[in-house]
């Protein structure tokens, strides 16, 4: 019985090629993926910081309508009598 080693090496080195061509592929589909996420995060903090900027608004705005009220209050009373 004959081992061909010749044979066998090509093939393990066609092996290695393939799978350093699929290591190369899934690492650039990594670096997108990693670019993609890093976009989104920074939408996300902007987008969170607007959410919290509205909100300090519409507090201050319930607050003011609130004074408001208080101040129309004892007028419409006044006027009552």
């Amino acid at each position: 019985m004959t081992i061909d080693f010749g044979s066998q090496i090509a093939e393990k080195h066609e092996t290695i090629a393939s799978l350093n061509t699929e290591i190369t592929s899934i690492t650039a589909n990594i670096d997108t993926l990693k670019a993609d996420l890093k976009g989104k995060k920074a939408a996300l903090k902007k987008v969170e910081k607007e959410v919290a900027t509205l909100e300090t608004k519409k507090a201050k705005a319930d607050a003011k309508a609130a004074e408001e009220a208080k101040k129309l209050k004892p007028r419409v009373w006044l006027r009552n009598y």
